[in-house]
């Protein structure tokens, strides 16, 4: 047991140190000298959010600014980035084939409103990173009492837990291609996280995949039976689909993303309750999404104890509001899409953490070394869909 708990730490401080190299352009038409400024290099957390960065980007561009006041997004390749979407998500997203470093564009003027609802800095980021956490508390628990009463300094340190670190290093490998310096921003503590994060009480599934080797070791060999072992758990997910209509071999030949309404949103829980087997990532995508799997009956399609019929769309996306997520009851499992999937559709791609899963492998697992410090587990799906 203890040497598993090691092992779940381990995987938990790769997680929270993962990063994104970024290489940021200032926009065009917002250079206001010669020769325009160089692009700043940051190598950015996965488990970040892209205005937490702000404090490091404008003091590089801020010279060759234009005179008005800031209203600071990003785009990559013209599409406007949403910002409370973490920035190891977008990536896995947004860039099949891994773009190192990531090329993204900043805009200090004309915010695209139309795209992106506002965002006032950090303030922003941490209002819609603690709505998340209640959101989540509330699909494990069936409540969000536990965040909704944090102290001041236990809400307080939280964020500050999760909040980045600047730091500058001299880094050879990255001197010998792009620049002498860039800057390393680390994902705030993690020890300070667990340590606060524990008093909420979100309730942990037992991992099946160090199950399995512990009967294992007991039992010598034959198969495991796992009735009783795995303890129900409703984990809180969000899944981002991409559907292509064109086949493709190469990760590379994969057509770029233009607009948000190509993405399909799925926010829904996954019960974990599987009587004589292992519950895997592939019966976790069977419950997420049914309409791919062909030899689920209709009946498949209550997901988690919520029907269908019964998710229905958050009104608005006022991340900034305080509103206990469970006045909306069932309405806060979200269900958003924004294009039609079809029955034949055919998973080609599934990424979280910027890894690659097998389908095989324990969903457990994933739910203990993989989740955001939001208590979710994000998804990247990419699925050709018949023309």
């Amino acid at each position: 047991m203890r040497k598993a708990l090691q092992k779940r730490m381990e995987a938990q401080k790769y997680v929270w140190e993962g990063a994104i190299p970024l290489q940021i352009h200032l926009h065009e038409s917002q250079v206001t000298t010669l020769p325009p400024p160089p692009p700043a290099l940051i190598l950015a957390p996965r488990i970040g959010y892209l205005p937490l960065l702000v404090p490091l980007i404008k003091p590089h561009f801020r010279s060759t600014l234009p005179p008005g006041v800031d209203t600071i997004w990003f785009e990559y390749r013209g599409l406007p980035l949403k910002w409370y979407i973490p920035t190891g998500v977008l990536f896995d997203l947004l860039c099949a084939e891994p773009e190192r470093p990531w090329n993204i564009t900043v805009h200090f003027r004309g915010y695209p409103g139309n795209v992106l609802i506002p965002c006032d800095g950090e303030d922003s980021v941490k209002w819609s990173f603690i709505n998340s956490l209640k959101e989540a508390a509330y699909i494990i628990n069936g409540n969000c009492k536990n965040v909704m009463n944090m102290s001041q300094s236990d809400q307080l340190e939280l964020w500050h837990s999760v909040m980045n670190e600047h730091v500058q290093v001299d880094c050879p490998a990255i001197e010998k291609c792009l620049f002498k310096f860039f800057r390393l921003v680390l994902a705030g503590n993690l020890e300070a996280y667990l340590r606060v994060s524990s008093k909420l009480k979100l309730a942990t599934i037992e991992d099946e995949y160090t199950s399995l080797c512990s009967s294992k070791s007991q039992q010598g060999s034959g198969e495991t039976d796992f009735t009783g072992q795995v303890k129900t758990g409703r984990v809180p997910v969000r899944l981002y689909v991409w559907g292509l209509s064109e086949d493709f071999d190469d990760l590379e030949d994969i057509s770029q993303v233009d607009s948000w309404e190509k993405i399909s949103y799925v926010n829904r829980p996954v019960e974990i309750h599987k009587e004589g087997k292992c519950f895997t990532l592939h019966d976790a995508m069977k419950n997420l999404l049914p309409e791919f799997f062909s030899d689920e009956s209709l009946s498949d399609s209550k997901l988690a104890g919520v029907d269908f019929e019964d998710v229905q769309k958050i009104p608005s996306e006022d991340v900034s509001s305080n509103k206990v997520v469970e006045d909306r009851g069932q309405n806060a499992y979200e269900h958003r899409e924004a294009c039609y999937i079809s029955s034949s559709a055919e998973i080609k791609l599934i990424r979280i953490q910027g890894i690659e899963p097998k389908l095989e492998i324990p969903f457990s697992w994933l739910v203990n070394n993989l989740l955001n410090p939001d208590h979710f587990l994000h998804i990247c799906v990419c699925v050709k869909v018949p023309q």
